[in-house]
């Protein structure tokens, strides 16, 4: 049997947190103690944290024009987060998470991270690359490197990141940085859970590559955590949603994308 202990002035109390003795038989034995020793006991089990939670739920996406998400029901990608007004205090500075550059593809394609995590980005393809972003959730720029290598970029503000590949107009990602380690990315099916959540009030927000701002922003709501707790489904509309082209990491429209088999190439002719 554990037990929680206390000290007062009669001595060690024990209190049994021993399941298989019924909580009246508990209460009851409590109940025959000095009045000292019960307030002194009762104080210390008021102060103790409640268990943490688990939050679940699922996404479901509407008016998309995206093939996936009509004909396959594919729901990923969606971020979903809990925040509270104190930043996290975890020392991050030795966290890595990885995006890889394979196929001409970034993977993931969505990747979300708490701040200052970093972000390596190993180049896994036989050509070269060059990851950047030029907006303001973090600019960076990785120049050009040789296939099996890698450079790493640390995140330290929140924000939206969206990154591209210099040389490979088609290849894009975006690094959701959040201000808590409480998230989640929904899988295929939209569902998600976000573990080991303390109690407490918190701002639930919502992050989709396809939906407008506006969306987004009327979506985010407070949630109080003080057991694990079934959210009701978040439906999100792709709605008003418009893909922008891009520019290359000089402002400038991309070039034809070269021979891989001329210069970028890691193999000889």
């Amino acid at each position: 049997m554990t037990s929680l202990s206390v000290i007062c002035s009669s001595g060690k109390v024990r209190i049994g947190t021993d399941h298989s003795v019924p909580a009246a038989s508990r209460l009851l034995h409590l109940a025959k103690w000095p009045w000292s020793e019960r307030s002194v006991t009762i104080f210390f089990l008021l102060t103790l944290p409640l268990a943490a939670a688990t939050i679940t739920g699922k996404v479901e996406l509407r008016d998309s024009r995206e093939a996936s998400v009509r004909k396959r029901l594919d729901y990923s990608g969606v971020v979903i987060s809990l925040a509270q007004n104190v930043r996290p205090t975890a020392n991050l500075s030795d966290t890595h998470v990885t995006m890889r550059q394979k196929d001409k593809t970034f993977s993931p394609h969505i990747l979300a991270i708490a701040a200052g995590t970093y972000v390596d980005f190993p180049n896994d393809d036989p050509i070269f690359h060059n990851a950047f972003s030029s907006y303001n959730g973090q600019i960076f720029d990785l120049s050009l490197y040789a296939p099996g290598s890698t450079k790493s970029v640390r995140f330290s503000r929140d924000g939206i990141v969206r990154v591209f590949c210099n040389i490979h107009s088609s290849m894009s990602a975006v690094i959701v940085v959040l201000p808590t380690h409480y998230f989640s990315t929904t899988g295929r099916d939209g569902s998600f859970h976000i573990p080991n959540v303390p109690p407490g009030d918190y701002q639930l927000t919502v992050f989709h590559e396809r939906a407008t701002e506006a969306t987004l922003n009327a979506l985010s709501h407070r949630v109080t955590v003080d057991s694990s707790t079934q959210l009701p489904p978040i439906v999100i509309s792709e709605a008003g949603y418009l893909q922008m082209p891009h520019n290359n990491k000089y402002g400038r429209t991309y070039a034809p994308e070269p021979d891989d088999r001329s210069i970028y190439s890691a193999t000889k002719k």
